[in-house]
């Protein structure tokens, strides 16, 4: 996980420090720039729903409830982004139906996404953009997976409401998705006046 700033952070801490198990500190990061804490993750895939590792991503969104408790306000500015390996809505994936039991889409993953989210944070991508179908991945095994559309917005940038008025732009790139040898993900971007 990699951090760019042009000015020097005021913190920097990785993991949840929370004393509750394995720390993960590649898969969570906190930096404070200019006051404001951003946060960003790499929440955990899942792997399949009959799968220990399904029921650890979903302990995990319980974890960062909690971490966003503890180091962060609500009533403050805010910043959490990353790849929370979630698709929220039907529009926020390709045929939706046919990824019921997807431990990106399932009903329990989305649940459990929403209530870390309900924490006090609201998505940009979707207070700019109500209806827009955009993904942020595609599956680098289906060669065809940006021509033909089929991909997933499972990367997201979320704020807290003190800061959504100065969410002035939020775009996805998907260049660098058609770059040689890419990864599977894309650039999701925004720009705030603060």
């Amino acid at each position: 996980m990699a951090i760019f700033s042009r000015t020097e952070p005021e913190e920097v801490v990785f993991g949840f420090q929370d004393g509750e198990g394995q720390e993960d500190p590649t898969r969570l990061a906190r930096v404070v720039i200019q006051g404001i804490p951003i946060i960003n993750t790499y929440i955990p895939q899942g792997f399949a729903l009959d799968s220990p590792k399904y029921v650890y991503k979903l302990e995990w969104f319980q974890r960062l409830k909690r971490y966003f408790s503890r180091n962060l306000s609500a009533n403050k500015p805010a910043i959490w982004c990353g790849d929370m390996n979630v698709a929220p809505d039907p529009l926020d994936v390709h045929h939706p139906e046919k990824h019921l039991k997807h431990v990106c889409f399932h009903e329990e993953a989305r649940q459990a996404y929403q209530d870390t989210v309900s924490w006090g944070f609201v998505d940009v991508f979707r207070h700019h953009y109500p209806r827009k179908q955009q993904f942020t991945f595609w599956d680098y095994r289906r060669p065809d997976a940006i021509e033909a559309n089929r991909g997933w917005r499972i990367d997201h940038m979320m704020v807290t409401p003190s800061l959504l008025p100065h969410a002035q732009t939020i775009k996805v790139d998907v260049n660098p998705r058609k770059a040689e040898q890419p990864s599977d993900h894309t650039i999701l971007w925004a720009d705030f006046s603060v």
